[in-house]
C-alpha cells in the first residue's frame, strides 16, 4: 500500500497529552515512521477486506481516497488519521493587497555548475522556519524569501487551519507573518513579514530542467533542531502528474531526500537556482520506498504568487467543481463500477452542483471522449476556460445519466 502526504509536522499541546510549546524551542512530533506504521497496524486490525482494494490507491493529508457511493459503508469507515489531519478554518490576520512584486524566473547560465558549498552559502539565508499556531495543535514547515521587503513563499498545507503564524530567519529572529492569500489546489501560499533587509531567493526557470540534472532542497526536516539542512539529488521525472486530495498536481520529481517538515522549501538546480518549492514526498505501508519526492514548478509558482499578492486569490483557472479519483480494478470487482473517474466531492457553488452531480458518480465520458483517468480529465480541461461547457455521461448505482456542466473560476477568494 503507498501513497503520498504533505511533509508537515503537526504538534499537539500539553493540555491534549503533548509536550506543549517550550520556551526558546519548537515541541516535536513523534516520528512519522512510527505514526505511519501504527496506522497501517490498525488498518490491518480495523478493516482488513478495506485494505485490499485500497492497497494501489493515494493517501494524502486528509483521508485515504475511497469510494463514496456507498452510504452504509461510508458511516462504517473510520479514519485512523482524522483526527491529527483534521483542518479548520485558516485565520491569519491578512496583509494588505496590491503590490507589484513579480517572480522572476531567470535562465539557465552559461557557466560551469557551483559546488555544493556554493550553493549551500548562495541560498541558506534566503530559507525561513515556519510555526503556525492551529489552536489545538502546532504545524512547521519551511519557506522561501521572495522580496527583500518580507514576502516569503511556503506551502498552503503548512498554515492551513492556522490562526498565528510566526516566521524565523536564519538569525533567530522572529517575526510575525500576515497572510497574503493562499490556493489549496496548487499548495502555495504568501506571506508577509516585516523586513528590509531579508536575502531574496534566486529563482529559475523550472522549464528548462532536464531528467538527471543534480539538484539539492534546503528545508527544515522535523523542525528547528535541523533547521537548514540540505539533501542532494536529481531530477528524476517533470511533469508528474500527482493527485492530492482529489486535486491534480503537475509537479517535479525528485530524488533530494524530503522529509517533514522540509514543506515549503527550495529545490535547487546546479546554478544555485530555485526550481521548485518542495512539498510531498511518497511512501509505502508494504515495501520500503526512498527518494521519491517532489516539489512544485517555479513556472507555476510565478502565475499563482503573483496572483496571490496582488490580489489574493487565483483568477482565470477554470474548475469544474468536484476532486475525484481514478477508479481502480480493485473498486470495479467489488462495487461493479465501471472504469472512470469517481467524484468524491462536489463544491457547494459550483455548476457541477447545480446540474446534479453527486459524490459517488463516476464519469465514463466528457464531450463524447472515454474518460478512464484524472489524467484523461485534466488534458480533456486543458485549453478550456471559465464559462466553456462539458458534456458529462456518468454513471450511478447502475444507470447511466447526462449532465452538461459550466466550468467555473478555480479558487473562492477566503476571507
Amino acid at each position: 500500500m503507498h501513497g503520498y502526504y504533505y511533509d508537515q509536522n503537526r504538534v499537539y499541546p500539553e493540555e491534549m497529552g503533548g509536550p506543549g510549546r517550550r520556551k526558546g524551542r519548537r515541541p516535536r512530533r513523534p516520528g512519522r515512521a512510527v505514526l505511519l506504521f501504527c496506522a497501517a497496524l490498525a488498518l490491518l486490525i480495523i478493516a482488513a477486506v478495506v485494505l485490499h482494494w485500497v492497497g494501489d490507491t493515494l493517501r494524502y493529508r486528509d483521508a485515504l481516497s475511497r469510494p463514496s457511493g456507498g452510504q452504509q459503508w461510508e458511516e462504517d469507515w473510520e479514519d485512523p488519521w482524522q483526527e491529527d489531519e483534521k483542518r479548520g478554518e485558516t485565520t491569519v490576520e491578512r496583509a494588505p493587497l496590491g503590490d507589484e512584486v513579480t517572480v522572476t524566473l531567470n535562465p539557465q547560465p552559461q557557466s560551469e555548475p557551483h559546488p555544493l558549498q556554493t550553493i549551500y552559502e548562495e541560498n541558506i539565508q534566503s530559507i525561513v522556519s515556519i510555526w503556525g499556531d492551529a489552536g489545538t495543535s502546532y504545524s512547521y514547515g519551511t519557506g522561501v524569501v521572495l522580496s527583500a521587503d518580507g514576502y516569503i513563499i511556503t506551502n498552503a498545507h503548512v498554515i492551513e487551519g492556522c490562526s498565528q503564524v510566526e516566521v524565523v530567519l536564519q538569525n533567530d529572529r522572529i517575526l510575525d507573518a500576515l497572510l497574503v492569500g493562499m490556493d489549496l489546489p496548487t499548495d502555495l501560499a504568501v506571506l508577509k513579514v516585516e523586513g528590509e533587509d531579508l536575502q531574496p531567493a534566486v529563482f529559475g526557470d523550472s522549464d528548462q530542467l532536464r531528467v538527471g540534472d543534480p539538484a539539492v532542497a534546503i528545508g527544515n526536516p522535523l523542525g528547528q533542531e535541523l533547521r537548514g539542512t540540505m539533501t542532494d539529488g536529481i531530477i528524476s521525472a517533470i511533469n508528474r502528474v500527482v493527485d492530492v486530495d482529489g486535486y491534480s498536481m503537475v509537479l517535479i520529481q525528485t530524488t533530494a531526500a524530503l522529509n517533514s517538515g522540509n514543506s515549503g522549501g527550495a529545490l535547487i538546480n546546479q546554478y544555485g537556482q530555485v526550481v521548485g518549492i518542495t512539498n510531498m514526498k511518497m511512501y509505502a505501508y508494504d515495501d520500503t520506498v526512498e527518494g521519491l519526492g517532489f516539489a512544485i514548478p517555479t513556472t507555476t509558482v510565478k502565475t499563482v504568487v503573483e496572483d496571490l499578492i496582488r490580489q489574493g486569490y487565483v483568477s482565470g483557472e477554470p474548475t469544474i467543481g468536484i476532486t475525484c479519483y481514478t477508479v481502480t480494478e480493485e473498486m470495479m470487482e467489488v462495487y461493479g463500477m465501471p472504469a472512470g473517474v469517481c467524484v468524491k466531492s462536489v463544491q457547494e457553488d459550483s455548476d457541477a452542483r447545480t446540474q446534479g452531480i453527486f459524490p459517488g458518480d463516476v464519469i465514463v465520458e466528457a464531450n463524447g471522449q472515454a474518460v478512464t483517468t484524472i489524467e484523461e480529465l485534466l488534458a480533456l480541461k486543458e485549453g478550456m476556460a471559465v464559462g466553456d461547457v462539458i458534456s458529462f455521461r456518468l454513471w450511478r448505482e447502475g444507470a447511466y445519466l447526462e449532465r452538461e456542466v459550466t466550468l467555473t473560476e478555480q479558487y473562492i477568494p477566503q476571507s
